[in-house]
């Protein structure tokens, strides 16, 4: 029943996604300063609203295996981490083609810019300190407390272009302040296609923490091997 629901939530989240890409290309008009490039803007916004929620849901499983202790909280952790790293850097390179057409560089080292490679950095390297670390319990006491610390990073991250008003545009959509400056219809795209984004990430954290038990399982059962 469950691996049913998986399969229907995946399905629907791509062919939501399917009709978001025929709304973009072929039923929204060209942006009169930018021009076709903007419409890569549709994913690259969706994709670090995704990764910022993932990362802000593990640092919140964090918190919980912290106090509770039960490691089903890490487990949802790394899910959660693992696929907000491939979203953050899917928002890095949406983000680098799109500078390469309107600012003519591929990066350059504009405050949101630095602290958005540095915040995939430090997940990277959370996910890294899992792998140098055998002891179970050890290792999730760790790896929570660097990915509590770590949700820092996504907080300057979002704020910088408030902070540090330099080449990054500012905000544009209505819930920001200052913001609403985006066509509504083009506005609404964005949230549809993060409301997708967001339903094929609970797929994939799905997926990801039945993956992550199995290989604790194994784990341990190699552990009892190797006592006797």
């Amino acid at each position: 029943m469950r691996e049913k629901i998986l399969y229907g939530m995946g399905i629907v989240a791509g062919l939501w996604l399917l009709r978001n890409l025929y709304v973009i290309l072929l039923g929204l008009p060209d942006e009169a300063l930018q021009g076709a490039i903007y419409r890569i803007l549709f994913f690259h916004l969706p994709s670090w609203f995704t990764c910022f929620t993932a990362y802000f849901l593990a640092g919140g499983a964090s918190i919980l295996y912290l106090w509770k202790k039960d490691l089903k909280y890490d487990t949802f952790a790394v899910s959660a981490v693992e696929v907000g790293t491939v979203f953050t850097m899917v928002g890095l390179v949406t983000g680098m083609i799109w500078a390469r057409i309107i600012w003519g560089i591929w990066w350059t080292w504009d405050p949101r810019l630095t602290w958005a490679l540095i915040t995939y950095i430090v997940y990277a390297s959370y996910l890294m300190l899992r792998r140098a670390v055998d002891d179970p319990t050890t290792r999730a006491r760790h790896s929570a407390v660097l990915c509590i610390f770590a949700f820092a990073s996504v907080m300057i991250t979002y704020k910088a272009i408030d902070w540090w008003r330099t080449q990054h545009p500012g905000a544009v959509l209505s819930f920001r302040t200052g913001g609403g400056t985006m066509d509504p219809r083009m506005e609404s795209i964005i949230y549809q296609n993060w409301a997708a984004l967001m339903l094929l990430t609970a797929v994939l954290v799905a997926i990801r923490m039945r993956q992550e038990t199995m290989s604790r399982e194994i784990e341990g059962m190699r552990r009892f091997a190797h006592a006797i």
